[in-house]
């Protein structure tokens, strides 16, 4: 897209470039996401950013309307494979909060200055400045939906002081980190220091989380349901109406997570006054609603981002339209599930383990009988936290849960967020009894590869194998789980 594109997306206010780029307005100091509902600006007055980190750098603050912070992440970096690619994953799960740009750095292979280089070329913003706007934003969530004391809550952000914190906020949201709570809890008090016991609501933090264009939202809870392993997950309600609940383990705690089926906003767009034909943007997206309890509030945005990868909320949906939309076996399928996703993993090594077990989740759920943490009470089904690695290597497992064990302790296997996933697949295929199917189903979910998918595709499904096959399993075409195309002989 070139910037009068852009700005013919911000005129028509399309929702589908929302998290794809920011506009920022130079009278106003503000910068929106593409669909916000304000008055368009003046084309003279409007800068174009390629991340929101980049607008705050250039001077903007986030628009209180449409929440720019809040916008779903762009496809792009669950697509691409090099170092901007994997960074962007690596600082979404918390990375540089935790490692700083050196730990970075080195998971990536590259140098510290080469990857400050390469980010800011292409999103005008270095890995510091983006692990900035990531605590900025989740310091937000936490100010208008918890009561934490606004020290503790700083530092649950991952900001290293108190005065970088409020400096933070004043420059990004216009306003004291106290303004930005009383604009949300008016019947509080404005002042004063809140006790550590208010916390967080006793049924979680309460988060929206977005999604782009239309959503499947039965499709995907139907898979999750089907391979809930008992104690760990469980999916209650009517089809239609589920929550999907589940323990997380993390890494300064543990959390509970509950996320509705039933999603919100997505109201299409009606065309304006003068425009003609269909509707522009059919469905520019909306929400799922959930909640979490965090042992530590320092998880937050960690456990968000895991949780946006295992719905695969961050997916373009029109994207994937267009490029099987056209196909002769797929383009029916396409039509007849819009917004069908992949889903990823909560925690990619608790996928490998499980999908090298193999079994029903029964199997599954007796090793987290025996070896997982158990949490203080159990709540509905959720009794205990899946066994880590390191946990495992010690139990009565079979030899090639073993060898994936001790892989992923020793480091030898990385399955995190901006992992390798070409290396990660070889390592994965000279482990012992872990066959060709283990080896696409783990790259497709644990490493979130939406190019996964059988030999002998068609190249024209990429970058979009994985969603290709889902909707191949969806319609029943092959067999749910299978990697082999016997359907494509029909075509």
């Amino acid at each position: 897209m070139d910037d009068e594109t852009r700005y013919e997306a911000v005129s028509s206010r399309d929702a589908r470039f929302d998290g794809e780029f920011f506009f920022a307005v130079t009278t106003t100091g503000i910068y929106c996401r593409p669909s916000c509902p304000a008055v368009t600006p003046k084309r003279a007055n409007v800068r174009f950013f390629p991340s929101a980190a980049a607008a705050q750098a250039g001077g903007f603050r986030a628009c209180r309307r449409c929440r720019p912070d809040a916008v779903p992440g762009s496809a792009e970096w669950n697509v691409r494979a090099d170092l901007v690619g994997r960074a962007m994953r690596f600082i979404g799960d918390g990375v540089v909060d935790r490692e700083g740009v050196a730990g970075l750095a080195r998971r990536l292979g590259y140098s510290t200055r080469q990857v400050q280089r390469q980010l800011t070329a292409e999103l005008g913003a270095g890995p510091v400045a983006l692990a900035r706007a990531r605590r900025a934003h989740t310091a937000r969530v936490l100010l208008q939906t918890t009561a934490l004391p606004v020290t503790e809550l700083a530092f649950a952000a991952g900001f290293a002081s108190i005065r970088q914190f409020n400096d933070t906020m004043r420059e990004i949201y216009a306003g004291t980190p106290r303004e930005l709570r009383a604009a949300a809890l008016p019947g509080r008090a404005r002042t004063g220091t809140r006790r550590a016991a208010d916390g967080p609501a006793p049924h979680g933090i309460p988060l929206r989380l977005a999604h782009r264009g239309p959503y499947a939202a039965a499709e995907i809870f139907d898979v999750l349901a089907a391979g809930a392993v008992p104690g760990v997950e469980e999916t209650v309600g009517p089809r239609g109406r589920r929550t999907y609940r589940r323990t997380l383990r993390l890494s300064y705690g543990t959390a509970i997570a509950e996320v509705d089926e039933a999603t919100g906003g997505a109201a299409r767009r009606r065309p304006r006054a003068g425009e003609s034909g269909p509707e522009r943007a059919p469905d520019g997206g909306g929400w799922l609603e959930c909640r979490l309890r965090l042992t530590d509030p320092r998880d937050l945005a960690t456990a968000v981002q895991r949780l946006r990868r295992l719905f695969d909320l961050d997916a373009d949906p029109y994207a994937v339209a267009e490029r099987l939309g056209g196909d002769p076996l797929l383009g029916p399928l396409v039509a007849a599930c819009p917004g069908l996703r992949s889903p990823g993993a909560a925690d990619p090594e608790e996928l490998a383990v499980r999908t090298v077990l193999g079994g029903p989740p029964e199997r599954a759920a007796a090793l987290v009988a025996a070896h997982g943490k158990p949490l203080d009470a159990a709540d509905g089904g959720l009794t205990h936290v899946f066994p880590a690695p390191g946990e495992l290597l010690s139990a009565e497992v079979g030899a090639p849960v073993r060898a994936l064990c001790a892989a992923l302790v020793d480091g030898t296997l990385d399955l995190g967020a901006g992992a390798d996933r070409a290396a990660a697949e070889g390592v994965l295929r000279a482990l012992p009894g872990v066959g060709a199917r283990a080896v696409g189903h783990l790259r497709m979910r644990a490493l979130g590869d939406p190019d996964a998918g059988p030999d002998g595709a068609p190249e024209a499904w990429r970058p979009w194998r994985a969603y290709a096959l889902h909707h191949l399993w969806n319609a029943d075409r092959v067999p749910p789980g299978a990697f082999a195309l016997p359907a494509l002989a029909a075509r």
